[in-house]
């Protein structure tokens, strides 16, 4: 990829305004036989303090995978698919995922999902701390008959993630590309790919609220980095889990032209490329 034009159109599946949900919306649409909500905190969390009635359990470290036949810490095609199977959900279903953490595993299971074919995905507003207040909680475990899955991982323009060779001519080219690090400023000061500009992913978050800020508060934080929805933009941090939350705000304020660099620095460094740091 070394043209605008090959990265526009990576809206991974679905609809980015509808990507990001309410715990009202959640509510209405609960008893809907389609409706599969999965949280992906620890099983001792899920266990001890409830969950949302009917949501499964899949757990952060059940769907990565640093050895995995796929860059960064994707488990696999076929691994995805079993475990969302053994699950009960399959690729007909309205996924909704959450977490207790401000939606940052939460949104890596999106990101994942996306990545392996699954296009009605959402990601709970606020975590499960919105959920809680207003809204019952279910303490015994969920477990739903097994589907067969197929699996499948998306091509093409629709793929919403870069490989290393892909982020490497990007950065030789002249194209008009937004490298967004979503670390902390220790972290990019330490070292960051040439040219990128920051965004530290807990910027997007409302500390009031728990979820994300309002879609114009994110419009203009962006916008201060040069991010708006005609321009590409390749997202990075270690391991592809805080750029994930970051994919999901931008998706969800209609910068559909996003990717993320898979790999990340995990990666990079590995490579021995250079990275640039400042004093």
């Amino acid at each position: 990829m070394t043209e605008k034009s090959e990265m526009t159109g990576s809206d991974g599946g679905a609809d980015g305004a509808d990507i990001v949900v309410s715990a009202a919306w959640l509510a209405d649409r609960l008893e809907e036989p389609a409706v599969r909500v999965v949280d992906v905190r620890d099983a001792w969390e899920y266990d001890a303090m409830g969950h949302v009635p009917g949501a499964v359990n899949v757990p952060f470290d059940a769907f990565r995978d640093r050895e995995g036949p796929d860059a960064g810490t994707l488990p696999g095609a076929a691994a995805f698919a079993e475990l969302l199977g053994d699950a009960g959900i399959d690729r007909s279903d309205t996924i909704v995922a959450y977490d207790d953490t401000n939606g940052v595993f939460a949104a890596r299971f999106l990101v994942t999902a996306l990545v392996y074919g699954f296009e009605d995905v959402h990601l709970l507003n606020g975590d499960f701390s919105a959920w809680k207040h207003g809204h019952p909680v279910d303490g015994d475990p969920v477990e739903r008959d097994p589907v067969t899955v197929e699996p499948r991982r998306v091509d093409g323009p629709e793929l919403p993630i870069l490989e290393h060779d892909a982020v490497v001519e990007l950065l030789e080219s002249p194209a008009d590309v937004v490298f967004l690090d979503t670390r902390d400023a220790e972290e990019y000061a330490a070292g960051h790919l040439p040219g990128a500009v920051r965004f530290d992913w807990t910027e997007a978050v409302d500390p009031d609220t728990r979820g994300f800020r309002s879609p114009d508060d994110l419009r203009k934080r962006f916008a201060e980095r040069g991010i708006t929805p005609d321009r590409p933009v390749v997202l990075y941090c270690n391991t592809a889990r805080r750029l994930s939350h970051t994919y999901v705000a931008l998706r969800w304020i209609g910068v559909d032209d996003v990717h993320i660099y898979e790999g990340s620095l995990t990666e990079w460094r590995e490579r021995g490329r250079d990275l640039v740091t400042e004093e």
